[in-house]
């Protein structure tokens, strides 16, 4: 019997442990896409969730398993560690490897999915700038990876950027603090994989040649350097003190960071002052928007949900000094409706976060092209119509020209109008649904269902020759009634007849 340590879930022994993994059953594996490994990596279908199961020696698996669940309540962005599985071995006793699960990153996927569309430079950039991030954080928290790749991360979707998360963490090690060496070597070790990842990538065809491997390195390099010297480095202020050292603090919020402590000493001439944060940590506007709404969203999808709820507020002045309330009305008003339109069968392309995004992308193009507002109810329709069921895809406007779409705006307004229809804010959302396994390829096609708002004719009013038809017809069903009744009393039996009497007679009437 195979040994599972970690999450206390006893249908984890159901898994067929004593089969290798790359033989596993097709009714097992959730069809998604994987990134390149060392080992053998599936995902495995579990109840509504999805594994991600990967066969390698058992000391690397525990060891593995252990990084990853010190990295989580460290709050790193890492996959969830579940469980290792051990003494595996097949029916005619033959061992087999240790197996790590983690549980699949909803709507995430490797940077070789990314590119199997043949994504823009742009991408690639907006990917060097989230592994960069990533990369800073791993290290704030004394990590050293030791094996920083495009690989080694899962990428997903963060309004117009990306976030990555740590996936493979068996080379890594944890410190109370690294050394410039440390830091140094794994920055070295991350420009030399990727600089060969992008080759493979043309080697391929599946990125441009003319892209230059070496400067995408360059990138990763520059980034990193920028993001830790803005998060550690002494600055000395000598005038206005208070204000410097306020807009430092803010200078990092819009960075995505919070600065819990800052370090500060006088100069020795007790003219100046050095200032450096002390404790450091990301999720600004993913906190302060959990914190007025409830929604857990990443950070840069916060920043643009914020944004909303600031012109909300500028637009309905009567509620802007209040911003628990505003927040309130904006999610119950705004976001919640826009993310119920959305058909159950097309939710599974994007997080609930991302379609509100991509949204409110769609309303500014639409506008653009019409010259006037379009009505978020009116811009959500178009864009569940037009956009939607053609992702995943990285432009902005698919499928049918802006023209088009905006041609059809006036018979959307009409049948959607220009406000949402207010929802009981205690109703439960139907948002349970987002980040399920997808549907196989073979699937059909999802169709986005429209209901006619069309009010029905009135039924027309009865002749006079109908109506005294219609009477004569009642007058004779009521006098067949009557006869009906008559026969039913008469044929009531004498003995039910007589206990009647009788209860009555007991009852003293």
């Amino acid at each position: 019997m195979p040994h599972i340590t970690g999450a206390a879930d006893a249908a984890l022994m159901e898994l067929p442990w004593e089969i290798p993994l790359s033989a596993w059953p097709e009714e097992r594996i959730a069809a998604l896409p994987r990134g390149l490994s060392r080992h053998v990596v599936r995902f495995v279908r579990h109840g509504a969730t999805v594994l991600a199961v990967k066969e390698t020696n058992r000391e690397i698996a525990y060891r593995e398993f252990e990084m990853l669940r010190e990295l989580e309540k460290m709050d790193a962005p890492c996959v969830h560690a579940v469980a290792v599985v051990s003494r595996r071995r097949t029916p005619s006793g033959e061992e087999l490897s240790a197996a790590l699960i983690t549980e699949h990153l909803a709507f995430s996927l490797p940077y070789r999915a990314l590119f199997s569309t043949a994504l823009r430079k742009g991408t690639l950039n907006r990917l060097i700038d989230a592994l960069s991030v990533l990369l800073v954080r791993l290290h704030l928290h004394g990590f050293y990876w030791g094996d920083v790749s495009l690989s080694n991360a899962l990428f997903r979707r963060d309004a117009s950027e990306f976030s990555a998360y740590l996936v493979d963490a068996e080379t890594g090690d944890l410190h109370e603090t690294l050394t410039t060496g440390q830091r140094s070597y794994d920055l070295e070790i991350a420009t030399t994989n990727i600089i060969g990842e992008i080759l493979d990538l043309q080697a391929n065809e599946d990125l441009d040649e003319g892209i230059d491997p070496f400067k995408i390195g360059e990138r990763l390099e520059s980034r990193y350097t920028q993001l830790w010297a803005a998060l550690t480095e002494t600055e000395v202020f000598d005038t206005n003190i208070p204000y410097r050292v306020s807009e430092r603090v803010r200078a990092l919020n819009e960075m995505g960071f919070d600065v819990g402590e800052l370090d500060m000493l006088t100069t020795p001439d007790g003219t100046g002052l050095h200032i450096r944060p002390k404790v450091v940590d990301a999720g600004f506007h993913s906190r302060r928007l959990m914190r007025l709404t409830g929604l857990d969203v990443q950070e840069n999808q916060a920043r643009r949900l914020l944004n909303d709820l600031d012109e909300y507020r500028a637009v309905h002045l009567e509620i802007s000094d209040d911003e628990a309330f505003a927040a309130h009305e904006w999610l119950t008003s705004i976001f919640e409706p826009t993310i119920r339109a959305v058909p159950r069968e097309l939710r599974g392309k994007l997080e609930p976060a991302q379609v509100f995004h991509e949204v409110l992308d769609h309303r500014w193009f639409l506008a653009q092209s019409a010259a006037e507002d379009v009505p978020m109810p009116v811009a959500t329709a178009s864009y569940v119509k037009n956009v939607l069921p053609l992702r995943p895809d990285e432009r902005a406007v698919l499928g049918r020209s802006l023209a088009e779409m905006t041609a059809e705006l006036p018979a959307l307004t009409d049948e959607f109008g220009t406000t949402f229809e207010r929802r009981d804010p205690f109703e439960n959302d139907n948002t349970y649904a987002w980040g399920e396994v997808p549907v196989p390829d073979n699937a059909e096609p999802p169709q986005v269902q429209r209901v006619s708002t069309k009010v029905p004719a009135p039924e027309r009013e009865p002749l006079s020759s109908e109506i005294k038809e219609r009477d004569r017809k009642a007058g004779v069903a009521s006098a067949v009634a009557v006869e009906s009744a008559i026969d039913l009393e008469s044929a009531v039996e004498p003995d039910e007849e007589s206990e009647e009497e009788s209860d009555s007679e007991e009852s003293g009437f």
